[in-house]
């Protein structure tokens, strides 16, 4: 799950007549600006990515769904970002958020959504293309600087204190207004005896179990209680006069940081190209049943010239009806609870975003694996630079008779796209030179369009995927919504948490379901290699 901060909200406690409306308005989630999460990936919301109707997310605070304190009452989607109204309620919880917003302490909001399509960009980041937006949370720190309560209507209402009307009022005297400033007299004071000083009582240090319920707590009792054992500390140190020594590193190990220097060296880069090449599409159930069928045409109607009162061409439409079962994809993760204390938040968020990297891996692995089972040979390639021109409008040809739908993409393995890289004329000229930035090359095989019938194939989107086998090549149409030769459905459910008490310990997992289909697959070329 992803979580958002955004960087402007107004808080209207009170109505104009007084009545408490007790709604948070604001910007849910901006589009365009990118938050950076633990890891150092940058995350941005497109527009449209949110949706404005069904379930309403619920207001929580700080992310806990143990604090739900109102519910999202409007969301409207602009080019600025997600505008949102929420509906605070009138509970004990309720009431202590609002005033914690009014006092200043809450003053942003931030989204909790379970990504459904995603993009990995050049750069490192990821867009979110659509999310099913779970809960919108009041927070106290902002992803931006800037991101704070802009405007506070009122205060809270509370309901006036009962007056005991048995009681004799004393009356008051009407007063003419007074033009000039009046000094109040002064009342007389009872003097009391003077507090003789005391001796400072000594502090005494506290037990784990004083210190641990300190840290829970938090706030100022937290903070009181480092500080007494700071200078408790400091008063007990005892300073030793010795004679001169030489003293190096070695005599001093325990007195030596160790720094860490981070974030964390990433040696997996957790991209999915075959998915982003065909895009990732949401079930037609909402992930509620363990199958669905997907329709397909085996037999078209037919249309054929027609004598003078003679039988015009009749044949029945047949549709097959696929089913497409769903595959589950999932990984856990056990940390000890000393784990989860003796390091920092932002350590245990890398080992969940690594799992959920993992995912990511496994996923577009199957769609690559299902990719090429699904393939059918258009021949194969020598290594030389005439038969791969063959070989690839061979393909092409496949593909587009009886259909008229055009190849737009060409997926292979690194090896293979380090053979494409290294393919040279008769003379050593590259047959695929790099022609950007007004550079120019003798051979242009590389930058002409494959989308129209005079173009050349080689032009291909290439998608290039180490999770292909060796020597893999296919050729194939994805990506447009009309033609598709191969789909991939997906409903990411994100984690679970659960803790173990017998072993001190608490278990995560990550889980996802997935589904690949064969939509058109004589239109899934490959080519092989002798």
């Amino acid at each position: 799950m992803i979580r958002f901060t955004a960087p402007s909200v107004s808080i209207d406690a009170a109505a104009g007549d007084g009545t408490p409306s007790r709604t948070i308005t604001g910007i849910a989630v901006p589009y365009g600006v990118a938050a950076t999460v633990s890891d150092g990936t940058a995350v941005t919301f497109e527009q449209g990515s949110l949706p404005v109707e069904g379930k309403a997310p619920r207001l929580y605070m700080n992310h806990d769904s143990n604090q739900a304190i109102g519910i999202v009452t409007e969301r409207v989607d602009t080019a600025e970002g997600m505008l949102f109204s929420a509906k605070i309620s009138k509970t004990a919880a309720g009431d202590e958020a609002l005033q914690l917003a009014l006092d200043g302490v809450l003053d942003s909001v931030s989204v909790g959504v379970n990504p459904t399509k995603t993009r990995a960009n050049d750069d490192g980041s990821i867009t979110v293309l659509a999310a099913d937006w779970i809960e919108l949370s009041m927070v106290p720190v902002p992803a931006f600087a800037g991101a704070i309560i802009t405007d506070i209507a009122a205060s809270i209402h509370h309901e006036p204190e009962e007056t005991d009307n048995n009681e004799i009022q004393e009356p008051t005297e009407e007063t003419e207004p007074m033009s000039e400033v009046t000094v109040p007299a002064v009342e007389a004071t009872i003097p009391t005896a003077a507090i003789p000083a005391q001796a400072k009582r000594e502090f005494k240090l506290p037990n784990a179990g004083e210190f641990m319920a300190a840290y829970h707590i938090g706030g100022d009792t937290f903070h009181n209680m480092n500080k007494a054992v700071a200078e408790y500390t400091a008063s007990k140190r005892t300073v030793f006069e010795a004679a001169a020594g030489d003293v190096i590193t070695t005599d001093t190990p325990g007195l030596l940081p160790v720094p860490v220097l981070g974030p964390l060296v990433q040696d997996l880069n957790f991209l999915r190209p075959v998915v982003e090449a065909v895009g990732a599409r949401a079930y037609p159930d909402s992930g509620q049943s363990k199958t669905f069928i997907r329709p397909t045409i085996t037999t078209h109607t037919s249309v054929a010239s027609q004598s003078e009162l003679g039988a015009a061409s009749a044949t029945t439409m047949v549709i097959a009806s696929n089913s497409i079962s769903k595959t589950t994809l999932a990984g856990q993760v056990t940390l000890s609870v000393q784990d989860i204390d003796f390091t920092s938040p932002a350590a245990m968020q890398l080992i969940l975003n690594d799992l959920m990297g993992e995912y990511m891996i496994a996923s577009d692995n199957l769609a690559a694996d299902n990719m090429l089972t699904a393939a059918t040979s258009s021949g194969v390639w020598d290594g030389t630079v005439a038969d791969l021109l063959k070989s690839v409008y061979d393909a092409a040809s496949d593909i587009s008779s009886n259909r008229n739908w055009l190849p737009t993409h060409m997926f292979v393995s690194v090896d293979v796209w380090a053979q494409l890289g290294q393919l040279a004329d008769t003379t050593g000229r590259q047959i695929f030179p790099l022609i950007a930035n007004g550079l120019s090359g003798y051979n242009a095989a590389g930058s002409q369009s494959a989308t129209s019938w005079n173009g050349n194939p080689l032009g291909l989107q290439l998608v290039v995927d180490s999770n292909f086998a060796a020597k893999t090549m296919i050729i194939t149409r994805v990506g447009q919504g009309q033609g598709d030769a191969y789909e991939f459905y997906e409903s990411i459910r994100g984690l679970m948490s659960v803790e173990q008490p017998s072993v001190l310990g608490r278990n995560m997992s990550f889980h996802g379901y997935v589904s690949t289909f064969a939509a058109i697959s004589g239109m899934i070329r490959k080519i092989t290699q002798a």
